[in-house]
């Protein structure tokens, strides 16, 4: 805890003497009784000394520190109002051969009862996450057992000895009924604190059940006769009053309790509670000690009840969560495939059911472009338009990722009206994008009769749409553009041919995907597509080129970024010839990418760009060899270019490309 050095020196002198003196009285009457002037000073000042002490440093920790400070501050008043008690008993009552009763001192020691109630409930109140109705029931079933154990042990007997004025039968009263209550409480705080061995509630609790116990058996004692003063009993009350105190200034550390102890509290309450019932049937026990057991077994009939709620509500969000998807909302694969085995059940050729599996077209490029947030954003809003357009005919699934699933009974209109509803439920388009989507129909039972085969003939037919629409839409505008390079500049159209079988060779040795190879084909042609807009008197240029050439020069990835952009189908290849530029070590252009920040098809493409340029005859230079070529770009590796690319390009020259028998190292 965050305080002043000079109150922690205090705390530590206050905390030390407290202490000492705990230790020192149980010390005198366990060993040194026997003097009566001795006895008279630990008797009086030292007991009293020691619940002075106790109470200052729970005021302290009120004082010092903000959080619970109201706790502290009252649980502190209700230890020095304990403590005036004991001075008062001292100072005016002791030598009176007849006391009044009750007296100050009475009214001093039960204030103690209503503070340390309120304050053990802000303490709990404060540390405590939440207070379930579980945990409720629990510390309930605890307390009343716990109370209902004591009141057979220890309230008749108070009981009978009772007598007086209604003021004294009261007061005699107060007492048991208040060290009841604490106990109960202590025990209630502890099952709302779900039975966590925090070192604070162990001290707290701790120190105020061994108040409450050690009162109690004082006036068993007291009502048979047997009390003798200056036994360690009477060291019980000023160490449990230490204990409180340490528990204001302990660091609170949370220590895990095995479930079965969560378990075993209401049903050990549940037993107990049985067992008092079952010996109060054969021996004399009061009425409270048989009122609390019936209600700690009424309530650890109602935990089970509770419990068996619980349960079934877990099982049923369980179930639901297990067949829906999370972020959508639609039913989920393993809804899909329940589902089918029931559909294929029932389908027959009269009343046909018709899989419809949907591909997102244009979601990656999305996702790329405005981030997973929107993505995420973006497919909610398409399930539920999704939903929408199949209901009252059928279900909607999304199986992960950017595939969704219908389940839908045709009807008499045939499936062509649900797959348009479906189709536009699923095309959103906006600034800078478009997202569509690609599908497989498969009709059941005719085309299909186990859920297996179904998935996986829809599956087949969507990716064979996907495919086509990619071929077609992709390669028109890769070909426009080629062809205008090819008017332009038929010896940079033939070069860019070739980088392009190279590229897609050496992303086969990489292991990169179909839409990887794809895209990593198509950049290595287009990369250059920018330099359209470069001057001829720059490119051919023999010489080297000025900074304003250069500067002119290094606009073309970006140039060629917008000129691809304009066609959807090339959105991937566009982020790659950005890049195709850029450098290993971070000094490339035009964004200064390093290392793994350079998408791996851009990493590519320079590479075999470097290899054609350098095996190439140019306005500025003649060609080189292969193997020099080779050599050059192992030379670069690791500044210039991917070292992992190069070694890829390399097993790949040697293997489909050996010069005249040269040998790449």
């Amino acid at each position: 805890m965050d305080v002043s050095p000079r109150l922690r020196a205090a705390l530590y002198a206050l905390g030390a003497l407290t202490g000492l003196g705990v230790l020192a009285y149980g010390a005198h009457i366990a060993f040194w009784r026997g003097s009566e002037g001795l006895d008279n000073f630990f008797q009086d000042w030292v007991y009293c000394g020691a619940t002075v002490g106790a109470g200052a440093m729970c005021l302290l920790r009120g004082i010092a520190i903000r959080k619970e400070r109201l706790a502290w501050l009252v649980m502190g008043a209700g230890l020095m109002a304990w403590a005036g008690g004991d001075i008062t008993w001292t100072v005016l009552l002791a030598d009176d051969p007849s006391p009044p009763y009750p007296s100050l001192s009475d009214v001093l020691y039960l204030a103690f009862y209503p503070a340390s109630y309120a304050s053990l409930l802000l303490v709990a109140r404060s540390r405590a996450e939440a207070w379930r109705s579980s945990l409720w029931l629990d510390g309930a079933i605890a307390a009343l057992t716990v109370a209902a154990v004591i009141a057979t042990l220890a309230f008749q007997p108070i009981v009978d000895a009772t007598s007086g004025s209604p003021t004294q039968i009261a007061v005699n009263l107060a007492y048991p009924v208040g060290d009841l209550l604490l106990m109960g409480l202590v025990v209630t705080v502890f099952g709302l604190n779900a039975w966590r061995l925090d070192p604070v509630w162990l001290l707290l609790g701790g120190g105020l059940a061994l108040s409450a116990v050690a009162d109690g058996v004082y006036l068993v004692q007291t009502a048979q006769g047997t009390y003798v003063e200056g036994t360690l009993l009477d060291a019980a009350w000023p160490a449990s009053a230490v204990l409180v105190a340490l528990a204001a200034w302990t660091p609170t550390r949370e220590i895990a309790v095995p479930d079965w102890v969560i378990v075993a509290v209401p049903v050990g309450g549940g037993v107990v509670a049985v067992q008092l019932l079952v010996y109060g049937h054969f021996e004399k026990v009061n009425a409270a000690a048989v009122s609390l057991a019936a209600w700690a077994l009424l309530l650890a009939l109602a935990r089970m009840a509770l419990a068996f709620l619980e349960n079934q509500r877990t099982l049923s969000l369980t179930h639901t969560e297990a067949r829906t998807d999370s972020l959508t909302g639609l039913r989920n694969r393993r809804s899909l495939l329940f589902d089918l085995e029931i559909h294929l059940a029932h389908a027959d050729r009269a009343r046909p059911r018709a899989l419809l599996l949907f591909d997102l077209d244009g979601f990656k490029e999305y996702n790329d472009a405005f981030g997973h947030p929107a993505g995420d954003d973006l497919l909610v809003r398409l399930a539920a338009r999704l939903a929408a357009a199949v209901d009252g005919r059928g279900e909607a699934y999304r199986l992960g990722g950017d595939e969704f699933c219908a389940l839908v009974s045709p009807g008499r209109d045939g499936i062509d009206p649900i797959l348009a509803a479906c189709s536009a439920a699923l095309h959103e388009r906006g600034e800078g994008f478009e997202v569509t989507s690609s599908f497989g129909v498969v009709v059941l039972p005719e085309e299909a009769d186990t859920p297996t085969l179904a998935l996986q003939l829809a599956d087949r037919r969507m990716y064979a749409r996907k495919g086509e629409r990619r071929m077609s839409a992709g390669r028109q505008s890769r070909d426009v553009l080629l062809r205008t390079l090819s008017e332009r500049r038929p010896d940079l159209h033939l070069q860019l041919r070739d980088i392009g079988e190279l590229a897609l060779a050496v992303g086969r040795e990489l292991h990169m995907g179909p839409e990887g190879l794809d895209e990593v084909a198509r950049a290595a042609e287009l990369h250059d597509v920018g330099k359209i807009a470069v001057p001829d008197a720059i490119l051919d240029k023999p010489g080297a080129l000025d900074p304003v050439e250069w500067s002119f020069m290094r606009r073309h990835p970006l140039i060629g970024e917008r000129i691809l952009l304009a066609a959807p189908a090339l959105r991937p290849v566009a982020r790659l010839v950005r890049s195709s530029h850029e450098r290993w070590d971070g000094t490339g252009y035009p964004d200064g990418l390093s290392g793994d920040e350079i998408p791996l098809g851009a990493r590519v493409v320079a590479v075999c760009d470097a290899f054609n340029a350098m095996t190439t005859d140019r306005p500025y230079r003649e060609s080189v060899s292969e193997a020099d070529a080779i050599e050059e770009l192992r030379r670069c590796a690791g500044t210039q270019f991917d070292p992992m690319v190069v070694d890829a390009f390399a097993r790949v020259i040697s293997r489909e490309r050996p010069a005249h028998g040269e040998v790449f190292r």
